[in-house]
């Protein structure tokens, strides 16, 4: 069953305007993902910060759907390759691609798109199925990123340098995306957050 992602309760009905629409949100989620990207935080020993960017990535999902999440993903990706600061740190360039986060980064791209396929049948109306959404989705970033990490680290280093310092911050993006997204799917568009099948 699909339905309506949580910001189509804007979509204007003519092509034309649902286009522009489409497209302003797309722009704008890559904003929002490059100023999240901003909130970074160093970790010793490790070439990976903490950052925002997980949970501006899975909410685009979630709130554009995967089409649109998953465009704006790509074309965030693009604009850091090309020259943009749009990187963690205002870092930019396609070796940040191929560097120790290039795994991460490119965990973006099925994680958006998960997390907006699930939120399209609406696992975003409920905190159990949000909170579904948003760990998979991390889990996902993780396991790419890791994956692409062990080409610069040893294997008993890989938990410390990927993964260890990062759970609790995880876990509180998995909250507040958890908390977050229901209330404003029925903040937005209550008339329409009848339970969906999962």
């Amino acid at each position: 069953m699909r339905s309506d992602t949580t910001l189509d309760v804007f979509r204007p009905e003519t092509k034309n305007s649902a286009l522009l629409y489409d497209l302003v949100l797309i722009l704008g989620a890559t904003i929002a993902i490059a100023l999240s990207a901003q909130i970074a935080i160093p970790v010793p020993f490790s070439p990976v910060p903490i950052t925002g960017q997980t949970l501006a990535v899975l909410l685009t999902g979630t709130l554009l759907g995967r089409r649109r999440g998953t465009l704006a993903v790509i074309l965030y990706l693009l604009e850091g390759s090309l020259g943009l600061p749009v990187f963690a740190q205002a870092k930019f360039g396609l070796i940040h691609l191929y560097g120790p986060t290039g795994g991460y980064l490119a965990g973006f791209i099925p994680a958006v798109y998960v997390s907006g396929y699930l939120a399209e049948r609406g696992w975003d109306r409920t905190i159990p199925g949000a909170a579904l959404i948003f760990t998979l989705g991390t889990i996902i970033i993780f396991v790419s990123g890791l994956a692409w990490l062990m080409h610069f680290t040893s294997y008993t280093f890989l938990l410390e340098a990927g993964f260890i310092p990062f759970i609790p911050g995880a876990m509180i993006k998995i909250a507040a995306a958890t908390l977050l997204a229901p209330f404003l799917r029925h903040f937005l568009s209550p008339d329409k957050n009848q339970p969906a099948d999962h």
